[in-house]
C-alpha cells in the first residue's frame, strides 16, 4: 500500500498529477482503501454526541472523502481521454462498489437524520448565502436519493443504483469499443473531392498496415464529417453514413436491450422517490424545474425554427437538382455535401479554404489570447508538470497579479485510447480548505482535432476553433472558480446552466477584431483576408434552421426516453415519434441515434440534453450585452467573470444571471444571430425564477 503512488500525497508541482508513476493495478486498491477510509468518516459524523450544526455535520460531510475523489478523478478522466482493456476491465468492477458506497452513504439514517435536524433549524446557524446553498444542495442531493425511503424500498433502491451504475458504464465502453473496430478500405477511384490532409493520414494508415496504395478510413469524428461534406461520391458518403449511423445496433456491442433497461431502472428509482418519471424528478434541481418547462421551450423554438427549415431545405433541394441536372431528393447522407456547396456558392465559403489561417498553435494563441484580454489571464507551459500522453500539455494560468489561477491540460488529437467527442474536465476541483488555502484547480480540455502530417501542421476548420472556444468555455468556469467549497465551485452548477460559459465563448468566432488577432496562413503569415472573415461572418446563419432542429431532435428524444412513464418495448418506434415533430429526412431502416447517445446515457445528461438550446438563449442573451458594450470591453467582462464564472453554484443560477444582465433572458437575441427574426419578439422569458 505504501508503494500506490495514488495513496500518497502527491509531492509535484502544485500538487499535480504524477501519471508516469501510476499502474494500472493501483487503481482499484486505492479505491477500496479510500472507500473504507470514507465510510469510518462517515461513521465517525454519525457518531458525534454534540448537537447536529453546519460545521460538525454538513462542512464535515463535505470534507469527507476528498482521498477518494482525488483517485476517481484520475482513473474517471483517464478511462475516457487515455484508456485500454485493464481500464475498462477495472471500471466494470469498481462500478458496483462506487454504487454501493454512494447508497450506503445516501440511505444512511443516522446520517440522514442529523442533515435534517440542521435543514430544519438552519435560521440558528447564521449561515451566509454559500453555506446555505451548500446546506440545501446535500439535503436535496439525499432526499432525490433515497434518504426518506424505508425498509425494502431502500434495498431496491440500492440494487437499482447498482445496476444502474454497471449498465452506463457499459453503454460507454460499448460505443468507444464498436467504434475501434471499423476499418474501412477505400482505392484511389474512391477518394474524389476528400481533402489532401484526410487522404494522406488514410494513405500513412494503410502503409502502416502493410497495404501500400490503399487507403485506411475510420469512422473518428474528423474523418466521418470530412468524408460526408466533400466526397463527390454518394456511394461512399452513403457507406459512411450507414456505418456510423447503425452502430450499435447489432452484435456483441448492441445497446438496443442495455439502453431500455437503463430508461426503466431510472423510471422505477423515480417511482420509489415520488416522482411519476425519472425526468420529472431530475429536473427539481434545474433552472427548467418541470418537463413542461423543457417541452414549452422545445416548442417554442421548434415553432420558430420549423418554417425557415423549410425553406431551408427547398433551397438546398432546387441547389443540388440544379448542380446535378436531375430532379434530387436530399438524403442524409447528402445534406453535408451539398449544403457545403450551396454555401460556397453564395458566399464563396469553404471551411477547407480557411483551414490554412486557422493553424493549430495559433488558434491556442488567439483563445488563450482571449482569456488574457477579457480577464488578464497567462498561460504558461511548464514541462516539469507530468502529461498522461505525450501529446498533452500542461500550462500555468495565472491572474493579473501573478498569483496562480491553476493548471490547464490541453489534449488536441484523435486516438484509439481516447473516446470521440470533446469535452473539458477536472483532475481537482478549486475549493478553499481548512487551513484557509485557496486550493486551485487543475482542469483538462480534451478535443479530437486533425493530426498533423510531416507535410503540414494541425490546421482547423472555423467548426474546430468553435469547438476549442467552446471546451475552453467551460475550462474558464473551472479555472476562475472562487468558491468555499468545491461540491459549488466551477461547472458544478445546473445542469441547464453549465453550458452558458462554454456556448458564450463561440460568440467570437464571427467577431473581425477577434480573428484579426490570431488567423493567419501557416505559410505565408498573411493575416485572414477581409473578405475572408467577411464570409464567415455572412455564413454563420447559413443553415441555422436546420441546426436549431436537429438538436431538439435530440432534446426530444432524451425527454421520450425518460418522461415515460410505462417501460420501453420498442426503442425504434420511441425514437420515430420522438422525432416525427421535426423530422428533417424519410426515417432509414431500424437505423436510430440512440444506441450511441451517450450524452444522456452514459454521460450525465439525462432527461437534460435540452440544456444546450436552454444555455444557448442564455450564451445569446449575454453577449448581446457585450455587442452594446464592445466585444472586449473590460467591464463587462467582470461582471461576467464576478457574476457566472467565479460563482460557481454558490447560489440559483436565475439569479446569478439577473445580476450579470439586469433581467431575465429571452429568446430574442438568438432569434436574432440566427436570421429568423430581424428585429426583438416579444419579450418572453425562459425563467420565471
Amino acid at each position: 500500500m505504501a508503494e500506490n503512488t495514488l495513496l500518497q500525497e502527491f509531492d509535484t508541482p502544485y500538487g499535480t498529477v504524477p501519471f508516469n508513476e501510476i499502474k494500472n493495478s493501483q487503481y482499484e486498491e486505492a479505491i477500496d482503501v479510500c472507500i473504507k477510509k470514507s465510510l469510518q468518516g462517515i461513521e465517525a459524523i454519525c457518531n458525534q454526541r454534540s448537537v447536529p450544526d453546519f460545521d460538525n455535520t454538513i462542512l464535515a460531510l463535505e470534507n469527507n472523502g476528498k482521498e477518494l475523489e482525488r483517485v476517481l478523478g484520475v482513473f474517471f478522466n483517464l478511462l475516457s481521454a487515455d484508456s485500454d482493456d485493464e481500464m475498462m476491465e477495472i471500471s466494470l468492477r469498481v462500478s458496483p462498489k462506487l454504487s454501493d458506497y454512494s447508497t450506503s452513504i445516501s440511505l444512511n439514517e443516522r446520517l440522514w437524520q442529523r442533515i435534517k435536524q440542521v435543514y430544519d433549524n438552519q435560521d440558528k446557524f447564521n449561515l451566509n448565502p454559500e453555506q446555505k446553498m451548500l446546506l440545501r444542495n446535500t439535503y436535496d442531493s439525499f432526499a432525490l436519493n433515497g434518504a426518506n425511503l424505508e425498509g425494502e424500498d431502500r434495498e431496491t433502491y440500492r440494487k437499482l443504483s447498482a445496476e444502474l451504475s454497471e449498465l452506463t458504464t457499459k453503454f460507454g465502453q460499448n460505443v468507444l469499443k464498436e467504434l475501434n473496430t471499423y476499418e474501412i478500405w477505400l482505392k484511389k477511384d474512391e477518394l474524389a473531392g476528400l481533402p489532401a490532409d484526410i487522404i494522406a493520414q488514410a494513405a500513412a494508415d494503410a502503409t502502416e498496415k502493410g497495404r501500400e496504395g490503399e487507403y485506411l478510413f475510420t469512422l473518428q469524428q474528423p474523418t466521418y464529417i470530412a468524408v460526408l461534406k466533400y466526397s463527390e461520391l454518394p456511394a461512399v458518403r452513403e457507406k459512411f453514413y450507414r456505418l456510423y449511423n447503425s452502430r450499435n445496433t447489432k452484435g456483441e456491442y448492441s445497446n438496443l436491450e442495455n439502453m431500455k433497461r437503463i430508461a426503466e431502472v431510472r423510471r422505477e428509482i423515480a417511482n420509489l422517490l415520488g416522482s411519476n418519471t425519472f425526468a420529472e424528478h431530475q429536473l427539481k434541481r434545474t433552472m427548467a424545474e418541470t418537463p413542461a418547462n423543457v417541452y414549452d421551450l422545445l416548442n417554442r423554438l421548434r415553432d420558430a425554427y420549423m418554417p425557415a427549415l423549410r425553406k431551408e431545405m427547398a433551397e438546398l433541394t432546387d441547389f443540388a437538382s440544379e448542380t446535378e441536372g436531375k430532379s434530387m431528393t436530399i438524403r442524409p447522407w447528402d445534406y453535408s455535401y451539398y449544403a457545403n456547396k450551396l454555401k460556397n456558392a453564395k458566399y464563396a465559403y469553404d471551411e477547407e479554404e480557411l483551414r490554412p489561417y486557422f493553424p493549430l498553435d495559433n488558434v491556442i494563441d488567439g483563445v488563450f489570447g482571449l482569456a488574457t484580454k477579457l480577464y488578464g489571464l497567462t498561460f504558461t507551459p511548464n514541462d516539469s508538470i507530468e502529461v498522461y500522453h505525450p501529446d498533452v500539455k500542461a500550462y500555468e494560468v495565472r491572474n493579473p497579479d501573478g498569483s496562480l489561477t491553476g493548471i490547464l491540460y490541453t489534449d488536441f488529437f484523435p486516438r484509439a485510447s481516447k473516446r470521440p467527442g470533446a469535452w473539458m474536465t477536472s483532475f481537482r476541483e478549486q475549493y478553499v480548505d481548512e487551513d484557509g488555502t485557496n486550493v486551485r484547480p487543475l482542469v483538462s480540455i480534451v478535443m479530437n482535432f486533425t493530426k498533423p502530417t510531416p507535410e503540414k501542421p494541425s490546421l482547423l476548420t472555423p467548426y474546430e476553433v468553435e469547438t476549442f472556444l467552446h471546451e475552453f468555455g467551460h475550462a474558464l468556469h473551472g479555472l476562475l472558480a472562487n468558491s468555499t467549497y468545491a461540491s459549488l465551485s466551477g461547472t458544478n452548477v445546473y445542469r441547464d446552466f453549465v453550458e452558458l460559459p462554454s456556448q458564450f465563448n463561440e460568440n467570437y468566432l464571427t467577431e473581425k477584431e477577434f480573428l484579426d488577432g490570431f488567423a493567419r496562413h501557416y505559410l505565408t503569415g498573411e493575416t485572414i483576408p477581409q473578405e475572408m472573415v467577411d464570409k464567415i461572418i455572412r455564413s454563420a446563419q447559413f443553415g441555422a434552421a436546420y441546426a436549431c432542429i436537429r438538436q431538439l431532435g435530440f432534446g426530444y428524444t432524451d425527454m421520450a426516453w425518460h418522461d415515460a412513464k410505462e417501460p420501453i418495448e420498442d426503442a425504434v418506434a420511441l425514437e420515430r415519434g420522438a422525432t416525427a415533430q421535426v423530422q428533417v429526412f424519410e426515417p432509414i431502416d431500424d437505423m436510430i441515434f440512440s444506441p450511441t447517445f451517450s450524452h444522456i446515457f452514459s454521460g450525465g445528461y439525462a432527461a437534460g440534453y435540452y440544456g444546450y438550446k436552454w444555455a444557448e438563449v442564455l450564451d445569446a442573451d449575454a453577449f448581446a450585452k457585450f455587442k452594446e458594450n464592445g466585444i472586449f470591453d473590460q467591464k463587462t467582462a467582470a461582471e461576467f467573470r464576478d457574476n457566472i464564472l467565479s460563482r460557481g453554484g454558490t447560489e440559483n443560477p436565475a439569479k446569478l444571471y439577473r445580476d450579470f444582465r439586469g433581467q431575465d433572458p429571452t429568446i430574442d437575441a438568438l432569434l436574432i444571430r440566427d436570421g429568423i427574426k430581424e428585429a426583438p419578439a416579444i419579450n418572453a422569458t425562459i425563467n420565471k425564477d
